[in-house]
């Protein structure tokens, strides 16, 4: 691999992968387009359909989906972004306009999560849908949407590790990083003379990766459930401990004011031991007989989880 790399090429050394001019953006009758943008945009609409496709698998009424995903979306990304900017104040204060400026990153998953998951609540209340099996639903076009949409973190040259000479590192030139605070002291002490890149852990892959495992589990788990919203908890606790380890490698961690703890880290431990309590707790109600309102599951002649369509979906 050559020591002076393009100002737009990407490197997988150990891999023996070199990207030339992988670009961040282009250009349509004279307007910039981010890819960064674009890559989130093709998550979230696959993601939809996904749901949408899950909804019409377990016999449900797609429209409630289709419906449900204007909101969602629109509330998510105001939440992603919300929840950045909280956390990284001090880029922002001196500059609120450059809130309202998405085009170049900044957004925070758990934001939109927790924007999706108050839109839900609030959604099927008002629309008198049970949102455990919606959140079962939903969950598979979430957890897509994020696998794909971490991409859009490499075409942006971002969230990534400290050094790291393992079979995954990563080169970029340093000039193309986003932001400069990314760059460890450990990550510059290791650039040697007559370079001009880093190399680093990229931990967008891991995540994409890790998540494409959740997604896996969520599908050979879903006829096994036992009550509506278990295989959201898969999903929340699977995503909280995977985020929970690969937030530690990173060198962009949102942390919680005055203090040295990644909230990321805090969330994701929190999902992780909450999902299993809930499911313990769900499962103990189940075999004493006990109530569950909306997560209890009406079982067919065969014992299993029926996903025929009731009557009013039909």
């Amino acid at each position: 691999m050559q020591d002076i790399m393009g100002s737009m090429d990407i490197a997988f050394p150990n891999l023996g992968i070199y990207l030339k001019d992988v670009p961040k953006s282009f250009s349509v009758f004279g307007f910039e387009i981010a890819y960064y943008g674009l890559i989130i945009g093709v998550g979230v609409l696959l993601g939809i359909l996904l749901a949408v496709h899950m909804a019409k698998v377990t016999g449900q009424n797609q429209e409630v989906y289709w419906d449900f995903a204007v909101y969602a979306v629109i509330f998510s990304i105001i939440g992603a972004r919300i929840y950045y900017v909280v956390f990284q104040w001090d880029a922002y204060k001196d500059d609120l306009l450059s809130v309202f400026n998405i085009r170049q990153g900044g957004m925070a998953i758990y934001g939109a999560v927790i924007g999706a998951v108050i839109t839900l609540l609030i959604y099927c209340r008002i629309k008198k849908q049970n949102p455990f099996r919606m959140a079962d639903t939903g969950a598979y076009g979430l957890i897509l949407g994020q696998i794909i949409g971490r991409w859009g973190n490499f075409i942006n040259r971002e969230v990534f590790g400290g050094y790291s000479d393992g079979l995954f590192a990563m080169r970029i030139p340093e000039a193309a990083v986003r932001d400069k605070s990314d760059i460890t002291q450990d990550i510059a002490s290791h650039m040697t003379e007559g370079t001009n890149y880093i190399q680093v852990q990229p931990t967008f892959l891991y995540e994409s990766l890790w998540n494409v495992m959740i997604l896996a589990i969520m599908f050979l788990y879903r006829k096994r459930q036992k009550f509506y919203g278990e295989v959201c908890l898969i999903y929340f606790g699977g995503y909280g401990l995977g985020r929970f380890i690969i937030e530690g490698i990173r060198t962009d961690r949102l942390l919680i004011p005055g203090t040295q703890i990644a909230v990321s880290q805090l969330i994701g431990i929190l999902c992780f031991v909450g999902a299993i309590l809930a499911d313990i707790i769900v499962r103990v109600r189940i075999r004493k007989g006990l109530n569950i309102g909306g997560m209890s599951m009406e079982k067919d002649a065969c014992g299993e989880a029926t996903e025929c369509q009731s009557t009013e979906e039909k």
